[in-house]
């Protein structure tokens, strides 16, 4: 058992520091051809299974996908991964990384996928922002994940932001409160 605890604590640890990291990688403004494909394939993924997943895509300013999040913890958690900002046209906006600490009653280790549908002007600047953006601050942010999207009526939908989290494997159990940050990655 405290080959296991001593797992999960390590994990917990170098997912926090990468969470507080506010270092941004430099690639000379080449891109990231794989996270791009990682992220177009997602995106695809959620776009087939939620009917109303398309239907907000096809409203958006602005869909930020990020493939590959990594979540763990024991007590303390933390989750990050790499994403791409998509214009209405399929062109590549930008890199984010994301990154979130959490506490509370948790254990596990986890990864999903998540697609913010930026749905109005001032939503789309959001990420932009130099300082990054704090989930949940600014904008309305409503989440669901792709079970839930499918009983969602996209007459009566009125907020900025729809994160939707899908594709989880793993297993992460508990409650915990968070908070995500995004930041601009110079690729």
């Amino acid at each position: 058992m405290s080959k296991y605890l001593r797992f999960f604590l390590a994990v917990s640890l170098l997912l926090f520091a990468m969470a507080c990291s506010t270092q941004q990688n430099s690639n000379s403004g080449t891109g990231d051809p794989e996270l791009e494909a990682q992220a177009r394939a997602a995106l695809q993924q959620l776009l087939e299974t939620a009917p109303t997943a398309r239907d907000l895509h096809d409203r958006a300013k602005a869909v930020l996908v990020f493939p590959d999040i990594l979540r763990a913890g024991f007590g303390v958690g933390a989750q990050g991964g790499r994403g791409v900002l998509f214009g209405p046209d399929g062109k590549v906006l930008g890199y984010f990384r994301a990154t979130a600490v959490s506490w509370g009653l948790q254990v596990g280790a986890q990864t999903l996928s998540e697609a913010l549908f930026l749905m109005t002007d001032a939503a789309a600047r959001q990420p932009f922002d130099s300082s990054g953006w704090a989930v949940g601050v600014g904008p309305t942010v409503v989440v669901a994940d792709a079970g839930a999207a499918r009983t969602m009526n996209t007459t009566t939908l009125q907020a900025d932001v729809y994160a939707f989290i899908f594709g989880q494997q793993g297993l992460m159990a508990g409650l915990g409160l968070q908070g995500q940050r995004i930041t601009r990655l110079n690729l």
